[in-house]
């Protein structure tokens, strides 16, 4: 059976051969990611709903690609370590000034521009509300038990803008 989980050790062996994917994108997407024949293809969980991992694995899955799905925030550790080729986003809109694009696509940007990789976006494959905000119960609860004091409020924008000078300088 093959090994389920990355371990430091396989990481060494993945410099700026990663391939990180952010958002829900549109099926066209994967079937021109095949055609390139990635090495390594990560997935941003896409909190609160996990909602990127589970379509983006199922599409790569179905286009025999097998992906390893991180938390969010791993992302900084990967351009840490100089493993990221390139970063996917996808976008609900766009415009000649920036794209509307899933929450935490501007510090994949700034990650990017600081390790000088390219950032490639792509349409989203979901129709959402351009006005997304996720509910308290999707922060504060996890698998339906209370994770967080009672007094806490949460604030969840699931869209932001990136403008296109942090994407194309």
């Amino acid at each position: 059976m093959p090994k389920q989980r990355i371990e430091i050790e396989d990481l060494k062996n993945m410099e700026k051969r990663i391939i990180l994917l952010h958002g829900v994108f549109a099926p066209a997407f994967f079937d021109e990611l095949k055609k390139q024949s990635p090495e390594y293809v990560f997935i941003l969980e896409g909190r609160p709903h996990l909602e990127a991992a589970k379509s983006s694995a199922q599409e790569l899955l179905k286009r025999g690609m097998t992906p390893t799905i991180i938390a969010d925030n791993m992302a900084g550790f990967l351009f840490y370590k100089d493993l990221v080729k390139e970063v996917c986003l996808s976008y609900v809109d766009t415009s000649k000034r920036g794209s509307l694009c899933f929450i935490g696509a501007s510090i994949l940007v700034l990650l990017a521009r600081r390790h000088g990789v390219v950032v490639s976006l792509y349409p989203s494959g979901k129709k959402v509300k351009k006005e997304m905000i996720a509910l308290e119960k999707d922060l504060l609860f996890f698998n339906g038990v209370r994770v967080a004091p009672k007094k806490i409020k949460a604030y969840v924008p699931l869209l932001e803008w990136v403008p296109i000078k942090k994407i194309e300088d």
